[in-house]
């Protein structure tokens, strides 16, 4: 499995950024779908869109429980500075 996080404009439907266990540099770190990764993408995401002055953001889960994985991803993020 792989985890993907990305940041949406849903006004104009356009994808501002994302993160992947499937980038490049993620895929030779050999990541699988866990809580470490999770975390690793989380802070990714947070980065990145805060390279481009995204600061805050809602967190939509995808119908996904809130634990994890994502509970990992999520405590990332906040933590690098993304706002939700």
């Amino acid at each position: 499995g792989n985890i993907d996080a990305q940041i949406i404009d849903d006004d104009r439907m356009t994808t501002l950024t994302a993160a992947s266990t499937l980038e490049k540099d993620m895929r030779e770190q050999k990541l699988r779908a866990n809580v470490a990764a999770g975390a690793i993408i989380g802070k990714r995401i947070a980065e990145k869109a805060l390279a481009i002055n995204i600061k805050s953001v809602v967190f939509d889960r995808g119908g996904f429980l809130y634990h994890g994985c994502i509970k990992a991803l999520a405590d990332a993020a906040r933590e690098a500075g993304l706002e939700f």
